[in-house]
């Protein structure tokens, strides 16, 4: 199963209003959740969830609740872009151990650059920038977990 495959799955669950999806064959096995927001969220049975979903702020029916000083501080920043991890797997900077790494802080991407690869299943899955701008952040070391939705890249818009 493939990135396009889970893609599909996931529309399915929102135009259908499921809340919950589980496929497992032979050695593979997905599950997938949606939360309070509506945003799907992979889960794991033998593994917690190392980002928990945020609940939403509470406040008085009707009354809008008024922003914190980091939602004030966020917005006069200037528009960072991140590139999240489209599953869950291995993630690797550069193409084998001996290579250069795809891109370094300071690169400038395109939306086909390859910014690194996560090994899924014994599957190297390339990932691809999909936005146009220079990587200021590196959220990720080499050859470490990650989970579905986890920054990866902090990446400037020009």
């Amino acid at each position: 199963m493939d990135l396009k495959d889970i893609k599909a799955i996931i529309d399915l669950m929102r135009k259908n209003a499921l809340s919950e999806f589980e496929l497992e064959k032979q050695d593979f096995k997905i599950k997938l959740k949606r939360g309070v927001t509506g945003q799907v969220v992979p889960m794991e049975d033998s593994l917690p969830s190392a980002y928990p979903t945020p609940l939403p702020p509470v406040g008085t029916p009707g009354m809008p609740v008024a922003p914190g000083p980091a939602a004030v501080s966020a917005a006069a920043a200037p528009p960072v872009l991140e590139i999240k991890s489209p599953m869950i797997g291995t993630f690797y900077r550069a193409p084998s151990p001996d290579a250069t790494d795809y891109v370094e802080i300071g690169t400038e991407v395109i939306p086909e650059t390859v910014v690194c690869l996560i090994e899924a299943m014994k599957v190297m899955n390339e990932i691809k920038a999909e936005v146009k701008g220079v990587v200021t952040d590196i959220l990720v070391e080499n050859a470490k977990p990650v989970e579905f939705g986890q920054p990866l890249f902090r990446i400037r818009p020009n």
